[in-house]
């Protein structure tokens, strides 16, 4: 197969596409898959350190206000799909496959208008305005929550729930192995927590309270934070203050706790733990739902359309987790939700079942199989 696939912005929309691209490749290793992001997005890195040949349309998304960049936004709508033509016309795909971000668009409704099958996946509870566009246009529609299917004014036939993709390294971990590993004993309560790779203040705070007056203080649990890269320096500062010592550079302990500035084994750390304290991006909600953990989540309030509260909003009205809106968040407030979790353990367990209902652990093979069936459709 030749497949091209499109996904642009963040890590949310690359990731699952790149996912995608390695399931095909495993299921067949014969196959050419390339990548169509923008000149200057995150997937340049991403996507040529996963292997993949990245060719490149200028996009940009249209401004709610009234602006002179809404004009260039125009001007690359027509000018992003002419170039995608021209992309699909050399590579020759038997298919498109788009996750998202505005590079998505001009790629897989080029692809469409040439008759080239196409796939698109949404990864958030509420669709992105690229996605509810681009609906109209491909043959299959993927979702990943079932409440998601309301937003889209397209065939209803064609929106089939696959969930967001969870590697297959996270899903085939034991969480008593990996306990054994780290050589953190069965009895103890496991808090994991951070604010994303780059860092959230507010999150730091209240996390740097819990560990404070909470963590610290209890022998019966082991904590593990990421600070995030833009936020260490000034934790590490507080953190010393009260009695951390530093084991390296990026990392300081005491008293069970360990503070980082990132996590490079998250799979191996998520799989240990019981509690989890984390953003609400819709990958980082597919991950504590595949492997059945209770979570405090809080929500970034700094993205597109608040995806993030709607995504958390959707567990927590299932009984699957505890949502603490960023305005609304103290260290007193994480201090109270952490401590029920790990006091009240029949709370937590029902938490556990609860969130096990959002939990997809063959989302590739789903996809794979769309793969198969709108190719061969096509052919048909």
């Amino acid at each position: 197969m030749r497949v091209l696939v499109s996904g642009g912005g963040t890590a949310g929309h690359i990731n699952p596409a790149l996912a995608i691209a390695d399931k095909i490749k495993s299921m067949e290793p014969s196959s050419v898959i390339e990548y169509v992001g923008t000149p200057s997005g995150m997937e340049n890195q991403l996507v040529q350190k996963a292997g993949y040949k990245i060719h490149h349309v200028e996009v940009r998304g249209f401004k709610r206000k009234l602006t002179v960049k809404n004009i260039d936004a125009a001007v690359k709508a027509v000018t992003s799909v002419q170039k995608a033509k021209k992309i699909i016309k050399e590579f020759k795909p038997d298919l498109v496959i788009g996750t998202g971000g505005y590079v998505s668009w001009p790629v897989v409704k080029a692809a469409s208008k040439m008759g080239v099958p196409t796939l698109i996946h949404e990864q958030n509870a509420v669709p992105g305005v690229t996605t509810k566009m681009l609906s109209k246009f491909a043959d299959r529609v993927m979702i990943s929550f079932e409440s998601s299917r309301q937003y889209f004014d397209c065939d209803k036939d064609k929106i089939i729930l696959v969930g967001n993709p969870v590697s297959e390294e996270m899903l085939g971990k034991d969480k008593k192995k990996e306990r054994e590993a780290l050589g953190i004993s069965p009895d103890k309560t496991v808090i994991l927590s951070a604010g994303g790779s780059l860092g959230a203040r507010m999150v730091n705070e209240s996390v740097y309270y819990l560990i404070e007056n909470y963590s610290t203080k209890n022998d019966s649990v082991i904590h593990f934070h990421a600070t995030g890269k833009g936020g260490f320096e000034e934790q590490a500062a507080l953190y010393r203050a009260i009695g951390f010592a530093d084991r390296d550079e990026e990392t300081l302990e005491k008293d069970g706790v360990t503070v980082k500035k990132y996590i490079y084994n998250m799979p191996s750390l998520l799989t240990a733990s019981d509690i989890v304290v984390c953003r609400a991006g819709a990958m980082t909600l597919a991950e504590i739902a595949a492997m059945q953990k209770a979570a405090v989540i809080i929500p970034s309030p700094n993205v597109t359309n608040n995806h993030q509260y709607k995504n958390a909003k959707t567990l927590e009205d299932g009984g699957a987790a505890v949502v603490i809106e960023e305005k609304d968040l103290t260290g007193e407030k994480l201090l109270e939700k952490v401590k029920k979790y790990a006091e009240d353990t029949k709370w937590r367990e029902e938490t556990e079942k609860n969130i096990k209902k959002f939990a997809f652990t063959d989302t590739l093979d789903r996809i794979y199989e769309l793969v198969g069936e709108v190719t061969e459709n096509k052919k048909a």
